[in-house]
């Protein structure tokens, strides 16, 4: 193969004389014009921790790529936090910045004409962001997680962010003080790096380890170890290696070590987000994968992952425990991955697995005759509310049914005001409609009021549906992704205060006591409320996304994109 595959038509000639002189002019001599152009993109902000260490890794990874012969390019794109935009408007961007990320390096990536890339993510949406752009642009490829954040410590006590989302809701019930939740907010957040639960960031970087685009035992490394440069150096040789190798996104991304992917993520307890990531890499890289997959494979996966936020661990636990090389090498055991499909090292899945090591009288990572429960973290419902849909997290309790009144809020600030308010009854069902992908618009998280409802000893006795979406930390039983959505005619814009609604998990059910005849006459009824976007991106947002139950991606490949509203 020709490593210079794509730089060579950008560089090369006397017509490109002009190309060449800018490069000079930057430092660029004649040695690095003539090696392979590798593109080194991040996510780096001062806007939050997660992906606060990327220019430094940066460097290491750069000085891998140049050791293995190539020139690297550094490139930088956006981020969003989830956390910190939490429960205001500006969470409505937080989706959508994933779309815009991995639109900013594959426009990078083409125009500058990179032959291979390493990307650098770090928080929930610029993970699978970046393996979007890989699956797109399908160049050798690389993905190294930036690595999550240790814990803090609180009364003697491991906390996390969950921690305090919690908390905000005990102490609007009274049930701590403003002095406890000013210590708790002080320490709970001790560093630089992700979100330390199994939340989205730590569940997107396990599973695309598992999925093989990150080499195995990678991602679990802390953000601060000061393990983390040199893993990051490794993954710089690795990008010219798969380079030299021609070894691409197809080759790895494929229906095989996507279902493989979504064991781990049954098998972890992770977040209810790596359905929607995982629906999008696929539509990406043209896989055929859909929610009956994730069911399937939930239905007959144990959860063995004792992890937050419904466990007792976070991921330095278990990288410590043997991480997630420990945990594939267990699945492999059982017979629930399989074990030849490539990944970016060149070895087999369970080729690389044959190098993981426990650490004795770990309990991160359980034994499969000694699961936390038979099946996992996640199932697929679907009834007269959720027809295309809705995803909802099982793992953190132990409630499989539940039936009771509607209390219907349009948007999260109303439902968040009644919470705090203490206004939610045991057994309602709250309804949160027109926050879906294009309703929000943007499709925001509601850990604010999930966090709230169990911070107020609520969360064992009411249930929450929406057709927005959960934060990895969310505990409870709660339904999201429900599809479709308010805004595009889903039966959820029928239901009123009052109405009964019956989740039923064993028959993977989720229905509200009307006929169909009522169902339409009052969704056609109803009316969505204008977007106050209407211009920008959050405009064109609207007009392009998909459903949810399809990864709600703006990819004009898929039939419902830019359905009308």
């Amino acid at each position: 193969m020709d490593l210079r595959h794509q730089s060579r038509s950008l560089v090369e000639g006397p017509a490109r004389a002009a190309a060449r002189a800018y490069l000079r002019g930057m430092g660029y001599d004649e040695q690095a014009l003539a090696r392979p152009f590798v593109g080194v993109a991040h996510c780096w902000t001062e806007t939050m921790p997660c992906n606060f260490t990327h220019r430094t890794l940066a460097q290491s990874i750069k000085d891998g790529v140049r050791a293995a012969g190539g020139t690297p390019m550094e490139i930088n794109t956006i981020a969003i936090s989830d956390g910190i935009t939490m429960g205001t408007d500006g969470m409505r961007t937080s989706l959508v910045s994933r779309e815009v990320i991995a639109d900013s390096i594959e426009l990078v990536a083409r125009g500058h004409r990179f032959d291979a890339l390493v990307g650098v993510a770090g928080c929930d949406k610029t993970i699978p962001a970046v393996v979007m752009a890989m699956a797109r642009l399908d160049l050798p490829s690389v993905l190294l997680y930036s690595g999550s954040i240790r814990p803090g410590c609180w009364r003697g006590q491991d906390v996390t962010i969950q921690d305090v989302f919690e908390a905000i809701g005990a102490h609007s019930a009274g049930r701590i003080t403003d002095a406890e939740l000013a210590e708790l907010e002080g320490l709970a957040s001790p560093g630089l790096g992700a979100c330390g639960g199994q939340f989205t960031a730590n569940t997107m970087a396990m599973v695309f380890e598992v999925m093989g685009i990150s080499p195995l035992g990678s991602a679990m490394v802390p953000a601060q170890d000061e393990a983390k440069s040199g893993v990051a150096e490794q993954a710089g040789r690795l990008g010219m290696r798969v380079l030299a190798e021609d070894l691409r996104p197809h080759d790895v991304i494929t229906r095989a070590s996507i279902r493989n992917a979504l064991v781990a993520v049954a098998a972890s307890g992770g977040s209810t987000n790596a359905v929607l990531h995982l629906l999008a890499v696929a539509a990406e890289m043209g896989v055929d994968v859909t929610l009956d997959d994730v069911d399937e494979i939930s239905g007959k996966t144990p959860l063995v992952c004792d992890l937050k936020p419904g466990g007792r661990f976070v991921a330095t636990d278990l990288y410590a425990a043997g991480g997630v090389p420990l945990l594939v090498a267990r699945l492999l055991e059982g017979g629930l991955l399989d074990p030849d499909v490539p990944t970016v090292t060149g070895a087999t899945l369970g080729e690389a697995a044959a190098a993981a090591a426990e650490t004795p009288g770990q309990e991160v990572v359980l034994p499969l005759d000694r699961p936390l429960k038979p099946t996992g973290g996640l199932a697929i419902l679907r009834g007269n509310l959720a027809p295309d849909g809705s995803v909802v997290k099982l793992s953190g309790h132990e409630r499989q049914w539940h039936r009771g009144p509607a209390r219907v809020f349009e948007g999260e600030e109303a439902a968040m005001a009644t919470v705090l308010a203490g206004d939610i009854r045991p057994g309602d069902v709250l309804v949160i409609r027109g926050e879906g992908p294009a309703g929000g618009p943007g499709m925001r998280e509601m850990l604010a009021v999930t966090g709230a409802l169990q911070g107020a000893g609520l969360g064992p006795e009411v249930a929450l549906i929406t057709d927005g979406r959960f934060s990895g930390a969310t505990r409870g039983f709660m339904a999201g992704h429900v599809a479709p959505e308010a805004a595009r005619g889903g039966p959820i814009a029928a239901v009123r205060d009052g109405d009964t609604i019956t989740i039923d998990v064993a028959a993977r059910r989720i229905d509200v006591d009307l006929s169909q005849e009522e169902i339409a006459a009052r969704a056609a009824a109803w009316s969505p409320a204008p977007n106050p976007f209407r211009t920008g991106v959050l405009a064109k947002y609207e007009a392009q996304v998909g459903s949810a139950s399809t990864g709600a991606t703006t990819n004009p490949a898929l039939p419902e994109v830019r359905r009308p509203v």
